[in-house]
């Protein structure tokens, strides 16, 4: 008969669901309770099927006396995940309502006076017992309630997630219950015995359900699944192999093969276990950094904004304040006393800075949106570095400090340049150099550098005698907001942006722009290589349009 196939893999795919219920989660209470759920189906299977091999009371008791035992330990899962908890007086109660009916169901004439047939699944044709009743109604009872919490379970809860399982279960149980009633009580009634047994594959059905709704994606790893399933086949195979053989030696070998093959196959099954829960574990952490990277970025163009719009706002009257303070120290508006020019003086200097602050803001958040624009012509070198050298010996006149700068020996070729960013470059460079050096010398130097290949370069370099750098600070002195220990302590106004720009600035022109120090207290260099193709691309500009014409 087919069923009598089928109901030993059922016992094998119980005891499989139980264990990979259990391996996943062994200190969680619904988990322990469905192993010992899914143990307890595939001894009742198992007796369910030795009906069919031999025909005995032992085994139709059996088939009662564990199913007494499953129906209480479904009972007890279910007011688990539904109530969340479980009183010790319920329990001890339904414990020992089952304990009582598994006793009882070995007691001769509990459940059958007399038999003239038993078939298969622990059906039976004679004199029912007088404690068939009883079970019957216990079986009933208990079947109505662990039907009627799961609904309610089902309807109640708010959760997405959890009304999902409880579905789940709900449908499971009503399936199993359903052909339970069919094969044991509508079907024997109209002397139809050959379904029986049908009821252990219902209730692997129901736990297929519970095992889904428990683990979600999480059963079906094929990794896992695929592990778990070839080391309990090898336990299944051995054990079986142990039971058929009549060789004491056979029987001692394979024994000692099983004991190494379940200790190992623990062992993979939790590494592989291991893996996929690091694995998930990685991909939640991922996905989270990326919802936080998202809400970083959304957060940063906020403030790109925010800074931008401010920026723009300030600009205006800082301009207005600047051309006033020019009227007024020019004589527009009278004759000035000395006092007072003086103080116009020292308040043009602080509004310059300001100016020259908002000018970052704004070119950092124009640099961060990609909305920076440059205006490359041929421009000489040594004309932007003169007049930035006439502009700096007026800031320098109250310093104790010497400002040089060293002239090209050659006339230098013209390099492509935004004449208003990259002369806000060389103000920065020249501006810190002073800034921080307190006293002693800056130096500007200009000249040509030719490379190996013939090519023309223009070196540009600001020396000082001042604070100078650590090896660290010249590893993150051109990064946003980044600052030399030691010119924090000379000038605490700084934000840290204008070399952070400057490097940007530089390299959109092609350029290269780095620092070098001795170390603290032994100044430091800042250099600037620009390529010298302003003719070069004006000669590629010309022939363009010669094509062109033509």
């Amino acid at each position: 008969m087919i069923l009598g196939i089928i109901l030993p893999t059922v016992v094998f795919l119980n005891l499989l669901l139980g264990f990979l219920i259990i391996i996943k989660n062994p200190r969680a209470a619904n988990n322990r309770f469905f192993a010992l759920l899914s143990f307890t189906a595939a001894l009742w299977t198992f007796a369910n099927y030795m009906t069919g091999i031999q025909a005995s009371y032992f085994w139709l008791e059996s088939t009662y006396a564990l199913g007494a035992l499953m129906i209480a330990t479904s009972f007890i899962w279910a007011s688990i995940i539904v109530d969340r908890k479980l009183g010790k007086f319920k329990t001890f109660f339904i414990i020992l309502l089952a304990a009582v009916f598994f006793a009882a169901s070995y007691w001769p004439g509990f459940i059958a006076a007399s038999y003239d047939h038993i078939y298969l699944g622990g059906i039976f044709t004679g004199k029912p017992g007088f404690g068939l009743i009883l079970y019957t109604i216990f079986y009933l009872l208990s079947t109505f309630f662990i039907l009627k919490k799961l609904y309610i379970a089902r309807d109640k809860t708010d959760k997405p997630e959890e009304k999902t399982q409880f579905r789940f279960i709900f449908y499971g149980a009503l399936i199993a219950i359903s052909i339970s009633a069919m094969t044991s009580f509508i079907l024997p009634v109209f002397s139809v015995f050959s379904f029986g047994g049908l009821d252990s594959i219902g209730f692997l059905i129901f736990l297929a359900f519970i095992a889904y709704s428990i683990t979600r994606q999480n059963l079906f790893n094929i990794k896992l699944i695929a592990t778990e399933l070839l080391v309990f086949s090898l336990w299944i195979f051995l054990l079986v192999r142990i039971f058929l053989s009549d060789v004491l030696r056979d029987q001692l070998i394979d024994g000692s093969l099983l004991a190494l093959v379940i200790f190992f196959g623990i062992l993979l099954i939790r590494s592989v276990l291991h893996e996929v829960r690091q694995r998930e574990e990685i991909s939640k952490l991922a996905e989270d950094l990326r919802k936080a990277n998202s809400e970083l970025k959304r957060l940063d163009q906020l403030k790109s904004d925010f800074v931008s719009l401010a920026s723009h706002q300030l600009r205006t009257p800082l301009t207005v304040i600047k051309g006033y303070i020019s009227l007024i120290q020019e004589g527009t508006f009278g004759q000035i006393q000395d006092k007072l020019a003086d103080a116009l003086r020292k308040i043009y200097i602080s509004n310059e800075t300001l100016i020259n602050l908002v000018g970052d803001f704004l070119n950092l958040s124009r640099i961060e949106s990609g909305k920076m624009k440059y205006m490359f012509e041929p421009i000489a070198a040594e004309e932007m570095i003169q007049s930035v050298f006439e502009e700096f010996k007026e800031v320098v006149k109250d310093k104790k400090l010497e400002l040089r700068y060293e002239k090209p020996t050659v006339p230098l070729a013209r390099a492509m340049l935004d004449r208003d960013k990259f002369r806000q470059v060389i103000m920065n460079l020249v501006d810190n150099a002073i800034k921080y050096t307190p006293s002693g010398f800056v130096t500007l130097k200009l000249e040509e550098e030719k490379t190996s290949g013939g090519a023309k370069n223009i070196l540009f370099s600001v020396s000082d005698s001042g604070v100078g750098m650590s090896k660290e600070d010249l590893d993150g002195i051109f990064k946003r907001f980044a600052r030399g220990e030691g010119g924090s302590k000379v000038n605490t106004s700084g934000l840290g942006l204008g070399l952070y720009l400057a490097k940007r600035i530089v390299t959109d022109h092609g350029g290269e722009i780095w620092a070098t120090s001795d170390g603290p207290g032994k100044g430091s260099t800042f250099w600037v290589r620009l390529p010298a193709r302003a003719a070069e691309i004006e000669k590629e500009k010309q022939f363009k349009e010669f094509v062109e014409k033509i």
